[in-house]
């Protein structure tokens, strides 16, 4: 496709600004499109809508804020989110699960993590012919 180039452009300006107010309008002009030969083409280089690969990338990024202990509501407006409710919505479609559910997960596989492996028994059992069983 002969738009690549300024597809990528704009993909690097949505990962480089994703915690700021960006617009279709903005992508389009930067790629030097018309706004709907913008979407489409995007959408066809990329998998996504633009809004779509924007909000993922946000998530990611709350994702890995989560996970080093900020707050919810810190997060919300760190990685670009009008508020918490916000991205909230937008965390559950995404993820399948709240931002708390995700944190309690998280915190569950380290637990789980953590713990020595389950064990066999030390001593085979015998089975009914009297052979013990590996």
């Amino acid at each position: 496709m002969k738009h690549s180039e300024p597809l990528e452009e704009a993909r690097a300006f949505i990962e480089a600004h994703f915690n700021e107010p960006v617009t279709l309008a903005q992508l389009a002009a930067l790629s030097a499109l018309s706004v709907s030969r913008f979407a489409t083409a995007f959408r066809q280089r990329f998998g996504s809508s633009p809004y779509r690969y924007l909000c993922r990338l946000r998530i990611q990024h709350a994702q890995s804020l989560l996970l080093a202990g900020v707050p919810g509501s810190a997060v919300a407006t760190e990685v670009g989110f009008f508020d918490q409710s916000h991205f909230g919505r937008h965390f559950k479609r995404c993820c399948g699960m709240t931002p708390s559910m995700f944190v309690e997960r998280a915190a569950a596989r380290k637990t789980m993590r953590g713990s020595p492996p389950c064990r066999q028994a030390m001593t085979a059992e015998p089975n009914a012919s009297g052979a013990t069983m590996s």
